[in-house]
């Protein structure tokens, strides 16, 4: 089974005073990217929240959110009245207005609020942690549901490179014989006399330097671990990217080797479905 990097969670937790809202979004990373952004109160808590995404979420750019909308009086604010009486009483001996207008001067100087820093609540604090913790499963369920869709469409792509690979394998002899009316047309158009045997022995050196039999084990190998290392418990995309370099490298030798057109024509086709597994791997988590 494998996990998709890119996913969505969400929950709200509704207090008496407040709506908070918890967000996360993902998306493909090489490593895990963590990126945090909550209320004053709630920083102290960030390390925790930081180490509990890392264990749950592995890798990926993570944005993680906490939103607070007030839906009550809740004011953490309180005018400080010693002081906007004193400014007040200054103002008197120096403009002529009534108490009005001296009160809404007076409240634009400095210190004439006092703002009570607020202590988190440790119940509300475990329901935010609960709310998290659903967000972060959300994600997960949705990292899930993005990797099956991915899964799929391995499975069908290694399939297509299978069927190409044993088209290459029954076109391999045609492709000797190719080769080798090549060779001896060559030969003949040159008009001299050329020892049969020593041909022969030469036509077989050649057909051994472009023989092709290893890297067509080798990547039919390679295509049958893919698909186990796929269907595993773990997702584990950096093992699938290995493999499918491998797989790349048997491909390309095989396209080089090879020397005969129609031959190629099949290579380009499994190159073209491996760049497209590679591209679908990174947001393999």
């Amino acid at each position: 089974m494998i996990y998709s990097m890119t996913g969505y969670g969400k929950s709200v937790l509704q207090l008496p005073t407040k709506k908070i809202t918890i967000e996360l979004k993902s998306l493909n990373s090489k490593n895990l990217d963590l990126n945090a952004r909550m209320p004053s109160i709630y920083r102290e808590k960030e390390l925790a929240i930081r180490k509990l995404l890392a264990n749950e979420l592995v890798r990926g750019k993570v944005d993680f959110s906490i939103y607070v909308e007030a839906t009550a009086d809740d004011s953490s604010t309180q005018i400080n009245t010693p002081v906007v009486k004193q400014y007040m009483e200054q103002l008197k001996s120096v403009v002529d207005a009534n108490e009005v207008e001296l009160l809404k001067m007076a409240v634009r100087f400095p210190d004439t609020l006092n703002t009570v820093r607020e202590e988190i609540n440790e119940d509300e604090w475990n329901a935010i942690q609960t709310e998290i913790n659903t967000a972060i499963s959300d994600l997960i369920n949705h990292r899930q549901n993005e990797g099956k869709v991915l899964e799929e469409d391995f499975n069908n792509r290694v399939k297509t490179i299978e069927i190409l690979l044993n088209q290459v394998a029954e076109m391999d002899p045609e492709r000797v014989e190719a080769v080798r009316e090549r060779l001896l047309k060559g030969v003949e158009e040159l008009k001299e006399k050329y020892d049969e045997n020593r041909f022969e022995q030469e036509l077989v050196y050649y057909i051994e330097k472009f023989d092709i039999t290893e890297e067509k084990v080798r990547l039919k190998n390679h295509l049958n671990y893919f698909i186990e290392s796929l269907n595993t418990k773990d997702s584990n995309g950096k093992k699938l990217g290995f493999i499918s370099q491998e797989m790349g490298r048997e491909i390309n030798t095989i396209g080089s080797k090879s020397n005969y057109a129609p031959m190629q024509q099949l290579v380009v086709q499994m190159k073209d479905e491996l760049e497209k597994i590679k591209e679908q791997l990174l947001n393999v988590l």
